[in-house]
């Protein structure tokens, strides 16, 4: 079984950790069709517009 390894984003001005939010997209190449996953790491605050 495969480990998974978590990497914290803490931002140094707030003392809670949770400003950001990892967001995978689903995104379909061009060229061939074929669908590959984008992950990233943004603000909450950017959440919903990060998926229109």
């Amino acid at each position: 079984m495969a480990k998974k390894s978590v990497a914290g984003f803490r931002d140094k001005t707030t003392t809670t950790g949770r400003s950001h939010t990892k967001v995978i997209k689903m995104v379909k190449s061009p060229e061939t069709g074929a669908y590959s996953f984008k992950e990233e790491m943004v603000l909450n605050d950017h959440v919903k517009d990060y998926f229109k």
